[in-house]
């Protein structure tokens, strides 16, 4: 080149490296060149805002290393000397884009860059002699990304992508943590191997159709994690239909262990009794449906269980004592049955045990006898020991039922004869209970129509005084006659009215009448006889039995002394302030209470002194047995001491003899009632009777 081409190459090369910053600084993009040794020797206005380059600020000491601290995308922090420039100068290649955050130290800013540097070379040169770098700001773009992340752990939702050309997987933060791989899969196979049999084949086979089949797919897998612990996923995915070419499917992977372990848990309760931990009444009716439905599995039998004493446990102690006792006799019931079948509570203090018998026929008694046995032992509850025993029917199906509400019927009935025979024994059922079954339905049908039908009468046992046998009152007495049924005593068809609940409307009916003829006695000129009335205690549990009893007693006009209720002793051990109000409501009316068959149950004594009570009533069950019988009088000396020490009346049930009466009249007892004296009589002869001494020679 000769000299005189020289000024006009320089002038060409100026010309060049001006327009080259012109358009540098109109691209927005930062720029920055830095030569050999690394020291900046251009920045364009962009490099100058994103790196805070004021006016007369030299660029290469506003980017000295000591004002900055770079960081990669992970937060790990970088030598000065591993950026994308330096790495560029060295290997003289293209570094691509690089996403790096840049830290100013002096004013405390984080600034997401995307960084590629370019070598740049002298003509016929082997190494670059400086180094263009490109800065764009994806500050932005990375507060998206961390807010999606942030989305999808808070959502527990993952991404997921499969490139099955290639086998790559790739998978998102959260989708790792919802695997709980520890690390990322790196293939579909080892992704695949998170999960559970068969979930894993339904995955597998899932992924192979969405790719033949162009179909997206949406499945609940089960899966178990590193640490063991098993974990559920919802994985939704899809073909990318936007490349044909490709197999690559994109979805998407859900945490829902706490959802599913949720409907576990109300699965569990939904079939389980919350107190025993057993099956409950559906759980056991859908399986012992399933199995009569089943001709495999239909030689099955139900062993139907209740508690013999329950009920006087629960009342005198308290539920706290009926609840552990239901606990533990669930227990040892359990351990009885083992695995030869399923147990469940059927309702208070009732248990079924369902079992297949077809392969032994024996096994129903053999799990009865096993129970009965483990019932051997007392009960405790803190200091206390009672004894209590099991009353189980067995019912085979499909010979004794061949639906679940009829086999268990039949073990009810099989279950109740055991009760009235033996107690603490098994009973398996038969025609003949089946009839007894169906006699007792018949019994409660009749009963619902009788008070409308005008089927029952009273008759009226006379209350004498033992010394004078003077009539000083009458327990009023419930007949009923049915024409299809002939007459049916109390003690066959009262319970029928306890378990149905009619009790209450009869119960209305006896004091209604008994009061109506002490009002038709009065009128007919004899005064008031003061009649007793039995109460069941459905009737002191349902309405307001004081305002029923001061209703009745205006209607006819009696005073309250006109009448006398008789209480079973479970009133004793209800403690509870609406009882005694109850008791004190009575009171209040003139109207006399008295505990009936006193003795006979747990007698609560501590209840007993605190109740408004005016009387007691000694059982027969006791009187029957006197003089001869030591304990029954031991029996009758305490009932009357007690009665004597709370100021209470006594009289005495079931007096069939002159020995009887004058052992009574010895202890104290100043008035009975029974067939030594009279039955129950109609209202016609037990008023001819009335001013009459009932026994002859008293």
């Amino acid at each position: 080149m000769s000299r005189s081409d020289q000024p006009a190459r320089r002038s060409d090369d100026r010309d060049r490296d001006l327009r080259f910053r012109e358009l540098m600084e109109i691209v927005d993009q930062g720029v920055v060149v830095r030569d050999l040794d690394g020291k900046v020797v251009y920045a364009n206005a962009t490099a100058n805002r994103l790196f805070h380059v004021g006016d007369g600020i030299d660029a290469d000491q506003a980017l000295r290393p000591s004002a900055w601290e770079i960081i990669d995308r992970d937060g790990h922090a970088l030598n000065y000397h591993e950026m994308p420039a330096f790495q560029a100068l060295r290997s003289g290649k293209v570094v691509e884009s690089t996403v790096l955050g840049f830290y100013h130290l002096g004013l405390r800013q984080l600034t997401w860059l995307s960084v590629a540097a370019v070598p740049q070379f002298a003509p016929g040169a082997q190494r670059p002699h400086q180094v263009l770098s490109l800065y764009s700001d994806v500050t932005e773009l990375m507060r998206d990304s961390t807010l999606f992340d942030r989305v999808q752990a808070l959502a527990h939702i993952g991404a997921w992508e499969w490139d099955a050309g290639r086998n790559r997987l790739y998978l998102s933060d959260e989708s790792v943590r919802v695997l709980g791989s520890g690390t990322a899969p790196a293939s579909m196979e080892a992704m695949q191997a998170c999960l559970v049999e068969p979930d894993r084949r339904r995955f597998r086979a899932a992924i192979e159709h969405a790719l033949s089949e162009a179909t997206a797919f949406d499945l609940e897998l089960q899966g178990r994690r590193r640490d063991g612990h098993a974990f559920w996923v919802r994985a939704i995915a899809e073909p990318d239909l936007g490349q044909p070419l490709s197999q690559r499917v994109t979805g998407t992977l859900q945490d829902i262990t706490r959802r599913k372990q949720a409907e576990e848990t109300l699965r569990v309760q939904a079939r389980t009794d919350p107190l025993t931990g057993l099956l409950n009444r559906d759980a056991v009716l859908r399986e012992l449906g399933e199995r009569l439905a089943d001709s495999s599995q239909s030689q099955v039998s139900v062993l139907y269980i209740d508690l013999d004493r329950f009920k006087v446990v629960n009342d005198v102690l308290g539920h706290g004592a009926g609840d552990q006792l239901l606990v533990n006799a669930a227990r040892r019931i359990g351990d009885a049955v083992g695995t030869e079948g399923l147990i469940a509570r059927f309702g208070g203090d009732e248990f079924l045990v369902v079992c297949n018998f077809g392969d032994d026929p024996q096994r129903p008694e053999r799990i009865a006898g096993a129970i009965l046995d483990a019932f051997g032992d007392s009960f405790r509850f803190e200091r206390e020991e009672f004894s209590i025993t099991a009353s189980i029917g067995i019912a085979r199906g499909p010979v004794d039922g061949d639906t679940p509400h009829v086999l268990i019927q039949n073990a009810d009935a099989a279950m109740y004869d055991s009760k009235r025979r033996i107690r603490n024994g098994w009973q398996a059922f038969t025609p003949a209970l089946a009839q007894t079954q169906q006699e007792r339905l018949r019994v409660e049908t009749h009963l619902r129509r009788a008070a409308d039908n005008n089927e029952f009468h009273l008759v009226y046992q006379p209350q004498v005084d033992l010394r004078h046998g003077r009539i000083v009152a009458a327990e009023a007495l419930i007949r009923w006659e049915n024409l299809q049924l002939g007459e049916m005593r109390p003690d066959h068809f009262i319970g029928h009215a306890e378990v149905t609940g009619d009790i209450v409307r009869i119960g209305t009916w006896v004091l209604r009448e008994a009061c109506r003829q002490v009002c038709e006695w009065r009128e007919s000129g004899l005064g008031i006889v003061r009649i007793a009335v039995n109460v069941s205690y459905r009737q002191f549990l349902g309405d307001d039995l004081a305002q029923v009893v001061g209703g009745v007693l205006q209607e006819f006009a009696l005073p309250g002394s006109a009448l006398e209720l008789e209480f079973t002793e479970r009133v004793l051990i209800e403690d509870a302030p609406d009882t005694i109000r109850a008791f004190a409501d009575l009171r209040t009316l003139g109207v006399m209470l008295t505990i009936d068959d006193f003795g006979e149950g747990y007698s609560a004594l501590n209840y007993l002194r605190r109740l408004p009570i005016h009387g007691l009533k000694l059982s027969q069950l006791f009187v029957n047995g006197v003089p001869g019988n030591k304990s029954d009088v031991a029996v009758c000396q305490a009932v009357s001491g007690i009665a004597r020490s709370l100021g209470l009346g006594l009289v005495a049930e079931g007096v069939e003899s002159d020995a009887q009466r004058q052992f009574l009249l010895q202890l104290g007892v100043p008035v009975g009632q029974g067939f030594l004296f009279a039955p129950g009589l109609s209202p016609d002869e037990f008023a001819r009777r009335l001013d009459q001494p009932i026994l002859a020679g008293a």
